[in-house]
């Protein structure tokens, strides 16, 4: 069977790898220069190609369409996908929050490895090819056309083009144009994980500053959406990090958010203490202020928060900088620890589509065969990773969504 990769991303090389093993003649056609792209800059260039857990924590994580990802999940799991790498001579280890990584914290081993088994199993691989249309006879799959007037005859096609984030590697939506030239829908295409802005002078007085082992929430009219524990950058724009990025899948998905946004009724809430409650982190800060009695109070917070953060604080807690420590009341004290369990930052926001580290919307699911990753409007043709209207939380959990709907696409079904 001659079957034609779109995409030489994450999801195309394993879908390519997958139907090469199964026998068929394989061409993928990459419309860059190179492959995986986007998987070289994943996880700040270290990728984190899947997390440590079970069937529950992947449902939990898959913001939208989790149910659709059952058949394919169950078919090539977390432990699959280790095991595949570490096949390939890619050792790997977990870290906190079961984030999975090659060892050598090196994006590029995993592009390699999969460039290695390409060229093992004789895919052809075809660079510059940006395809710009199907050929379709009696709903069914006959060709693969391209921008250089180029025709690939074809039994089936897996189009894995990505989404719109990070334009630059290639991912511009070229697969939602194909697939509605053949009768697709596309459900509403915005970026997701994507960093949130705010004007608060803080984020950029902070800017640069990464607070690790905070507690996170987000809240619409205070009530809570989101809670999280993990990383946090402050940047000039506002906020970003992994507790940030992943936050934002929730929040763009609330009715009406634009108006809330505008109106002031988000903010994202910092707990810079969360392992302590309130009433444990009271006797801290007065073993602290026991021993810095004799100090100003600006002086007494070293042993509390990072350096950079301490201005930050005393300025919100309204408690003189000057002031002598044993001279602070109880009062001030018990404000000085509800600050530090709860910054809050209005959110204003979202960065940009090309910001985002992934898409949310996307080919619609119930078009799509879950099990086979079909079209269910034309026969032999496939769909694979962002270019479907899935995504997830941070946490390695996209590119398993990649790699689980790519082998159930390469299969001979």
């Amino acid at each position: 069977m001659n079957v034609v990769i779109i995409g030489g991303g994450a999801a195309g090389m394993m879908a390519a790898i997958t139907s090469a093993k199964e026998g068929n003649q394989v061409t993928l056609l990459e419309k860059t220069g190179s492959l995986g792209n986007k998987v070289k800059i994943t996880g700040k260039g270290r990728c984190n190609l899947t997390f440590e857990g079970d069937i529950e924590d992947f449902k939990e994580n898959v913001v939208k369409n989790s149910k659709f990802m059952y058949s394919s999940f169950t078919q090539f799991d977390n432990h699959d996908v280790m095991q595949f790498f570490e096949d390939l001579q890619v050792p790997l280890k977990v870290e906190r929050g079961n984030r999975v990584f090659p060892v050598s914290d090196q994006a590029q081993d995993i592009v390699l490895a999969l460039k290695k088994e390409l060229e093992r199993l004789h895919v052809k691989v075809i660079y510059s090819e940006r395809v710009t249309s199907l050929e379709v006879i009696d709903k069914k799959i006959s060709a693969v056309v391209t921008q250089n007037e180029h025709r690939y005859e074809c039994n089936k096609c897996i189009i894995a083009t990505g989404g719109v984030s990070y334009p630059t590697t290639g991912s511009t939506g070229d697969g939602y144009l194909i697939a509605e030239q053949i009768g697709h829908h596309i459900v509403d295409i915005q970026g997701g994980l994507v960093p949130l802005k705010s004007q608060d002078p803080i984020c950029k007085a902070l800017q640069g500053l990464t607070l690790k082992k905070i507690g996170y929430r987000l809240l619409d009219n205070e009530k809570e959406i989101y809670r999280d524990f993990g990383e946090l950058l402050f940047a000039h724009f506002g906020l970003t990090g992994p507790v940030v990025l992943s936050s934002s899948s929730i929040l763009n998905r609330i009715d009406h958010i634009e108006n809330k946004l505008k109106n002031g009724k988000i903010r994202a809430s910092i707990d810079l203490k969360p392992a302590l409650d309130k009433e444990t982190l009271d006797k801290r800060i007065c073993r602290d202020f026991e021993k810095y009695s004799n100090k100003e109070f600006k002086n007494s917070l070293e042993d509390l928060l990072p350096q950079k953060l301490i201005p930050i604080v005393i300025k919100l807690s309204r408690i003189p900088e000057h002031k002598k420590v044993h001279q602070i009341t109880k009062e001030e004290r018990e404000n000085l620890v509800k600050i530090i369990k709860d910054i809050s930052i209005p959110i204003s926001g979202f960065m940009t589509r090309d910001m985002a580290v992934i898409t949310c919307g996307g080919i619609d699911i119930k078009e799509v065969n879950p099990k086979t990753m079909e079209s269910r409007i034309i026969s032999g043709v496939y769909f694979a990773g962002e270019v479907l209207d899935v995504d997830a939380y941070t946490g390695g959990y996209n590119l398993q969504i990649a790699f689980s709907t790519a082998v159930a696409a390469g299969k001979n079904n």
